[in-house]
């Protein structure tokens, strides 16, 4: 009975995370760039914006705790082992369509942001709540596909945020320091419970200490592998260029690929990566203190910069050179490769790998839980947080110890079905994502506080 389930789950998240929601995202992501007018080209205005603190604003933690907390959900093993992966399977021309992902997906981060604060909620202990679920209730009147978006996330964040991060935490420490998969879920439960049950600010605290030390950390490793590898960098950006647009044949260290297979795991593993679309980042947006839905919408988008044209580009870069440098050695498996590229920085290579993928992982089980709980609470109230709180934390330390495929599967599901409901907001929500822009950004308005309009906040019942 359970490998028939999991045999189905595994063909449902195939073909969800094939070309359909492949051509759904990145539909979407393009059709916010041109009707936005390109808000990329305001990223250096957002990231300038995320370490402002609109101070007198309404909201429960700052702008850059809003965005350090989605961060800490949002980049994960699957920037490392991940980017691999696609390489592995799509071939060095997939660097580049997951880097042109993250490029467009800003457009939708963007959105989704902005959403969040236009149709969040105050409820009456003054707390912010929001997200897709508000937009689809408040926004569009659908409160049936709110109450789905909300359970698919509740169930996500129990596998994807939580169990399957705590597996590979376990796996890495038992394989690199054959520590006991009950000793490691027991301290990840542990620290787990210290930050949670401290509710949205505490994980905020945390994760704006936790965040930038770990991906700059990680952003230096990568730099002085880049350093080490210099002399294949020319060779590596132009088989980059090349291979994504035209077949490549096995040798060098690569297996032959053809231009679809590079396009549909390069966005595919972009997509998955920096989370735009899927409506998770938006749910803790909705809490930061910011004086308009634009300053916060750009503060949001910053993630998927930093997430994917960032970080996983230099992981493509890192392991794309590495291979050139050592063809010798197959790289037909993403975590192998991973592995040799980090081995070649003496001494430390290793550990930092082994640090990235511990922070990585323990980063995102603090960010979805926030996710969770907000879903939970829209569901049914603030009184199921404490028992979501529970299971949550029991998660952690069960996904320590347990095989986990069957979760992997239904993880996959449940991340393409609270997309479809967020894609619909966003689609039918774009005139009012255009109408904020054009009153707040296109208008130079930027620093202006929100009008009485935007204020209508409705007083959520406990």
């Amino acid at each position: 009975m359970v490998e028939a389930i999991n045999g189905f789950l595994s063909t449902l998240g195939t073909f969800l995370w094939g070309w359909p929601m492949i051509i759904l995202l990145l539909g979407t992501h393009l059709f916010l760039t041109i009707r936005l007018k390109f808000p990329q080209r305001k990223i250096w205005t957002a990231i300038k914006l995320s370490f402002r603190k609109d101070k007198d604003a309404p909201g429960d933690v700052s702008q850059f705790g809003a965005l350090a907390t989605a961060l800490a959900a949002t980049i994960g093993t699957g920037n490392i082992v991940g980017v691999a992966t696609a390489i592995a399977l799509g071939g060095p021309g997939a660097v580049l369509w997951c880097w042109l992902t993250g490029v467009f997906g800003i457009s939708t981060k963007y959105a989704e942001g902005l959403l969040s604060i236009k149709y969040r909620i105050k409820t009456e202990d003054g707390r912010m709540l929001g997200g897709p679920m508000f937009a689809l209730e408040r926004g569009l009147g659908w409160k049936w596909l709110a109450v789905l978006f909300a359970l698919f996330t509740a169930v996500a964040s129990l596998g994807i945020g939580n169990t399957v991060q705590a597996n590979s935490i376990s796996l890495l420490m038992h394989e690199t320091f054959n520590i006991s998969p009950y000793i490691t879920g027991a301290v990840i439960c542990a620290l787990t419970a210290i930050v949670i049950l401290g509710g949205v600010k505490w994980i905020a605290n945390v994760c704006t200490a936790f965040v930038p030390f770990m991906a700059i950390f990680y952003i230096l490793g990568c730099v002085i592998i880049l350093f080490i590898n210099s002399q294949y960098l020319g060779q590596t950006i132009s088989l980059i260029f090349k291979s994504a647009f035209t077949p490549m044949a096995a040798g060098g260290g690569f297996i032959g690929t053809t231009v679809m297979m590079a396009a549909r795991y390069g966005i595919a593993r972009g997509l998955f990566s920096n989370e735009s679309g899927m409506g998770s980042a938006p749910i803790v947006a909705a809490a930061a203190r910011t004086k308009n839905p634009v300053r916060q919408a750009l503060v949001s988008s910053t993630g998927t910069f930093w997430d994917t044209v960032v970080i996983c580009a230099l992981t493509g870069l890192v392991l794309v050179s590495s291979i050139i440098a050592y063809p010798d050695i197959s790289y037909r498996d993403g975590a192998a490769l991973t592995k040799v590229a980090f081995d070649k920085i003496p001494y430390i290579g290793a550990p930092l790998l082994t640090f990235g993928i511990l922070s990585f992982a323990f980063s995102t089980i603090l960010g979805w839980s926030y996710y969770g709980e907000r879903a939970v609470e829209y569901l049914g109230g603030r009184k199921w947080i404490k028992i979501y709180r529970v299971v949550y934390i029991a998660c952690v330390f069960f996904g320590s110890i347990i095989s986990l495929d069957l979760v992997w599967n239904l993880a996959d599901c449940m991340n393409a079905f609270m997309a479809i409901p967020n894609l619909i907001s966003l689609l039918l929500l774009s005139g009012v994502i255009v109408k904020e822009t054009r009153k707040y950004l296109w208008s130079g308005n930027l620093d202006k506080d929100m009008d009485e309009e935007d204020q209508k906040e409705e007083i959520g019942a406990e």
